[in-house]
């Protein structure tokens, strides 16, 4: 299969606690610049409207597409039922509204649509997404194909696997030989710790047992503040981006040397985003958007170094 095209974004960051005390030399750190408004769902309709978890990615042609959780306010997630999608000439807009690109099939199986996300493997567009079910620790992660990014068709064989709890935000990426999924959900599907779970995949179908990329010291059901999971490869370095931390417009970047695993010490950022993808655009922005935030916004992303400390 050919590589994929991955977007991704970040925000602000914060500086790994403990940092000055290391001896060796430049630290990394990750930070976002301004965020502006690059998408308001609100535009045009009698009551404001918003866009949770959503995927950008540039068609053929060299135009972007944003799909997205998306419901009138105020929040309702499950009765989150539709796909939104926008469309835009440049990643800053101005962008254009367009039918849903999925709604809710009750008779697949699905209870509400969340967090969509897209690549192009074969000729063809995927987007995996979180369909829910009536048990909630055995979620569906679905797929459906375009070939256009307009309609879309549900994998006739059903969800690619289920897990729990609420296993949701799934993002895949092609590394190592094969394809990567990473998605949320907890330590067992009844829960526990809150984790990134990850499968792999040869053929986009037919996916691993799940293992684990992070644990957080946090136990729970339902939502937990490993959602939203974002893998990025910068610089020799894997950086893992997950949130809300602690609050609802936070995302937390950690740093590791594999994309297989991340440790809760290894943070080197904190930038004020939520559900926050990365996009490479011949620059790194990073994205933010959820409940109450009137849309999609964008801000530089940075990785870099900061010197050590010397001794006065």
């Amino acid at each position: 299969m050919a590589e994929p095209e991955i977007e991704c974004l970040e925000g602000p960051a914060a500086d790994r606690p403990g940092l000055d005390d290391r001896p060796a030399g430049p630290a990394v750190r990750v930070r976002a610049e301004h965020f502006h408004t690059i998408y308001d769902p609100s535009v045009g309709e009698p009551q404001p409207w918003y866009i949770n978890d959503h995927t950008i990615i540039r068609d053929e042609s060299g135009r972007w597409h944003l799909f997205g959780i998306t419901h009138a306010e105020p929040a309702d997630p499950f009765d989150e039922i539709e796909f939104a999608h926008a469309g835009a000439d440049d990643l800053h807009g101005p962008w254009t509204k367009h039918p849903p690109a999925l709604t809710v099939d009750r008779d697949y199986g699905e209870t509400h649509l969340w967090a969509p996300y897209v690549i192009r493997a074969d000729g063809r567009y995927h987007m995996f997404y979180a369909g829910g079910g009536e048990d909630r620790t055995a979620a569906a992660i679905c797929v459906a194909t375009s070939d256009d990014l307009f309609e879309w068709t549900r994998e006739p064989a059903g969800p690619v696997f289920r897990d729990g709890y609420d296993a949701r935000d799934p993002m895949v990426a092609w590394i190592d030989g094969h394809w990567v999924m990473y998605y949320a959900a907890t330590s067992s599907p009844t829960g526990g710790n809150y984790v990134v779970a990850y499968r792999t995949s040869t053929d986009l179908r037919t996916w691993s047992e799940r293992r684990i990329a992070f644990t957080d010291p946090a136990r729970g059901t339902e939502a937990g503040n490993t959602e939203s999971p974002f893998v990025l490869s910068h610089n020799g370095s894997w950086y893992l981006f997950i949130g809300p931390r602690p609050d609802y417009v936070g995302t937390d970047v950690f740093r590791g040397e594999s994309p297989y695993h991340f440790r809760i010490d290894d943070r080197v950022g904190h930038i004020a985003a939520h559900a926050a993808e990365v996009i490479d655009d011949g620059a790194l922005w990073i994205s933010s958007c959820g409940w109450g935030q009137g849309g999609v916004s964008l801000a530089r992303l940075e990785i870099g170094r900061t010197a050590p400390k010397t001794a006065p």
